[in-house]
C-alpha cells in the first residue's frame, strides 16, 4: 500500500532532523551522559519537528545499544516502540483526551514500573487541549514523579499552557525551518521518489510550506502524482495558485489605480480555477515584502518572503508610498478575516480591490491615512488636489502625465491673485442700476444677453467664476455639470447625485446666485437637478409665456386698497 511521503521520510534519528540542531544537539548530549529531565515540552509551529523529536527521544532513552546519543532503531526495544508492540511507551492525543478521568487513568497506571523497557513514557500530543482539571490532576504526579517515569508533552499553543506545568518541564521551542534547508531536503527525497522537480519548484514548495517540512513534503507528494515534471507553472495549476508574474501585474493594477483592469484580472483567474483565497494572501505576501523595503531598506532583506526579482520589486515600490502600502496590506487581511464567513468568496475579494484602488471608498483608519498622505505629497510637489481620483488609463489609451492638469484647466486663464486673508469664493460687487426682481411682462422671454440661448452662456459663464480647485472641475466639465438660465433661476443639471453633494454648499450657491445677479441684472436662486437639461426650453419668438400674462394680471391689482 502507498505510504505518504511524509510518513515514509519521517526522520528515524536526531541527525536526520532538519533544521532544529539547537534541540537535537542538547538531546543527543542529555542521552549520551544519562542527564534525562522527566518532562519536556516542544512548542513551535505544525510540521518542525515535535512529535518526530519525541518519538525519537522515546526510542533513544530505551535504546540497547545507542550511537551518540541516537537510537540504534535495530535492537528489540527501538523496533518494539517503532512498531506499537511495546505498550509501555504510549502517544496520546490530548484533542480526544482531555477530560479528567482519562488523566487519572493515565497517573494511576503511570507508577507501576515498565514490563519491557528501562522507562515508561507517556508522549502527550496537542497538550494545550487538556481541560483545566485536567491539566490539576496530571500536575502532581509531574511534580514528583517516579524514576522510571517520562513525560513528553508537545502543543503548537504554548499561552494555553499553565505556568505551573510549564515550570515543571525542559522547555525546547523548534523554529520554522528556514527556505534553503527546506528546498535541499525536498530536491533530496524528490530524487530518491524519482520524482523531477526543478530547482524553481522546490524553491517555490520550501516557500508555501512556510517553514513546515511535513507541509513541504504534503504538497509535493500532492504536485507529483499530475505530471512527470514538478515544475513551477506544475505547482501553481495544481494548487491553484496565481503565480508571481500574474500577482506582480495585479499589484501594478492596484498602484495605477485600474479598477476596472484589477477585476477584469481577477475574473480571468477566478475562471481558470484560482483559488480567491490564495489570490490575496499572495498579495498580502507582495504587500507586505514592498512595506518591508519600504519602511526597513537596510534589513529587510532577511525578512522578504522571496520570490519576486529585485526590478519588479523595485518598480512596485516606487509606485506606492508607505501610507498606501499600509492600506493595502490592511484591507488585504481584513478581507482574508472575512472570506470564510462570506456568502460569496468572489465578491468578498471584488469588494476589497475596488477599495484598494480607490482609497475614497476605504472608511477605515487606514484608508484614511492614505488619502492624507496622497494630498500632502501632491501638495508638496505643487498638484492641485482634486476631488477624486482620475480614471487610470487603460491600455492603448492615451493618457496625460499624472502632473498635468485637467485638459479643461488648461484653457482657463489663470486666477487673479488674491489678497491675504481673502475668503476662498469671491462675489462679484452689485451693479449700480438698480435689480428689476421681477421678469417684465411681454410677449415672449428673455434670453440670454447677446442671444446666446439659455444652455450656450455656461462655460463662459463657469469659466469666469472664482472657485476652490476642488469644486473646479466639475464646473468645467460638460458631462458632470451643465447650466440654463431663466428669469430669477440658475438651474444646474449634474450627472449624479455625489457631484449634486460637492456642489450643494452654502457658500458656493452664493458665489453662484451672485455672479448670475452680476450677468443677468437678476436677484437669482440656484437650484440643482439631476440629468440633462432639454434641448430648448426657450419658447418660440412671438409666442406669448402663460407665466408671464399671469404676472401682468397680477400687476393691475398691486395699487387697490381695500376699504
Amino acid at each position: 500500500m502507498y505510504q505518504a511521503l511524509y510518513r515514509k521520510w519521517r526522520p528515524r534519528t536526531f541527525d536526520e532532523v532538519v533544521g532544529q540542531s539547537h534541540i537535537t544537539d542538547t538531546l543527543k548530549r542529555q542521552v549520551a551522559t544519562g542527564r534525562l529531565s522527566h518532562a519536556y515540552l516542544f512548542t513551535g509551529t505544525r510540521g518542525t519537528g515535535k512529535t518526530t523529536c519525541a518519538k525519537i527521544l522515546s526510542r533513544a532513552v530505551n535504546c540497547e545499544h545507542p550511537v551518540d546519543g541516537n537510537p540504534c532503531n535495530a535492537c528489540p526495544a527501538c523496533l518494539g516502540i517503532e512498531n506499537g508492540s511495546i505498550l509501555d511507551v504510549l502517544e496520546l492525543d490530548a484533542a480526544s483526551n482531555n477530560g479528567v478521568d482519562q488523566v487519572r487513568a493515565l497517573r494511576d497506571e503511570a507508577v507501576y514500573t515498565p514490563a519491557a523497557v528501562k522507562k515508561r513514557v507517556y508522549i502527550v500530543d496537542e497538550v494545550h487541549m487538556l481541560s483545566t482539571p485536567a491539566f490539576n490532576a496530571l500536575l502532581k504526579i509531574l511534580e514528583e514523579p517516579p524514576e522510571h517515569l517520562m513525560f513528553i508533552l508537545a502543543t503548537t499553543e504554548l499561552h494555553k499552557v499553565p505556568a505551573t506545568i510549564k515550570s515543571r518541564c525542559q522547555q525546547f521551542a523548534f523554529k520554522r525551518i528556514l527556505p534553503g534547508a527546506l528546498a535541499q531536503r525536498l530536491e533530496y527525497v524528490a530524487e530518491q521518489e524519482g520524482i523531477q522537480l526543478t530547482s524553481r519548484g522546490a524553491a517555490l514548495l520550501a516557500r508555501l510550506a512556510d517553514g513546515g517540512l511535513r507541509d513541504g513534503l504534503s504538497l509535493l507528494d500532492q504536485c507529483s502524482g499530475a505530471n512527470a515534471q514538478v515544475d513551477e507553472q506544475e505547482i501553481l495549476d495544481t494548487l491553484g495558485l496565481a503565480g508571481n508574474l500574474e500577482t506582480a501585474a495585479l499589484m501594478g493594477r492596484i498602484a495605477a489605480r485600474d479598477t476596472a483592469a484589477a477585476l477584469e484580472a481577477l475574473g480571468r483567474l477566478y475562471a481558470a480555477g484560482k483559488d480567491v483565497g490564495s489570490l490575496l494572501e499572495e498579495l498580502s505576501a507582495l504587500a507586505r515584502d514592498l512595506l518591508l523595503r519600504k519602511t526597513a531598506p537596510q534589513g529587510a532583506a532577511a525578512l522578504l518572503t522571496g520570490g519576486y526579482d529585485e526590478a519588479t520589486m523595485r518598480e512596485l515600490g516606487e509606485q506606492f508610498s508607505a501610507a498606501r502600502l499600509l492600506q493595502v496590506l490592511t484591507s488585504l487581511q481584513d478581507a482574508l478575516a472575512r472570506l470564510p464567513r462570506s456568502g460569496s468568496r468572489r465578491t468578498e475579494a471584488e469588494l476589497c480591490l475596488i477599495r484598494l484602488c480607490d482609497e475614497s471608498l476605504d472608511s477605515s483608519v487606514s484608508g484614511l491615512s492614505a488619502r492624507i498622505a496622497q494630498l500632502e505629497e501632491r501638495l508638496a510637489r505643487g498638484i492641485p488636489v482634486q476631488s477624486a481620483p482620475q480614471e487610470a488609463a487603460r491600455p492603448g489609451k492615451k493618457q496625460a502625465p499624472p502632473d498635468d492638469p485637467p485638459p479643461w484647466e488648461e484653457e482657463l486663464p489663470p486666477p487673479p491673485e488674491e489678497e491675504p486673508g481673502a475668503p476662498d469664493f469671491a462675489v462679484p460687487e452689485e451693479p449700480a442700476q438698480p435689480v428689476q426682481t421681477r421678469p417684465a411682462p411681454g410677449p415672449a422671454r428673455q434670453t440670454a444677453p447677446g442671444g446666446a440661448g439659455e444652455g450656450n452662456f455656461w462655460p463662459s459663464f463657469a469659466a469666469g467664476l472664482q472657485v476652490p480647485p476642488s469644486v473646479r472641475p466639475y464646473l468645467t466639465n460638460p458631462e458632470k455639470v451643465t447650466g440654463t438660465w431663466r428669469p430669477g433661476v440658475l438651474t444646474l443639471w449634474v450627472d449624479g447625485e455625489f457631484t449634486k453633494n460637492m456642489l450643494n454648499r452654502p457658500n458656493l450657491t452664493g458665489a453662484l446666485a451672485g455672479a448670475a445677479q452680476a450677468r443677468f441684472g437678476q436677484a437669482a436662486r440656484v437650484e440643482f437637478r439631476i440629468g440633462k437639461p432639454p434641448a430648448d426650453q426657450t419658447p418660440p419668438a412671438g409666442e406669448a409665456d402663460p407665466l408671464d400674462s399671469l404676472v401682468a394680471f397680477g400687476e393691475q391689482f398691486d395699487n387697490i386698497v381695500i376699504k
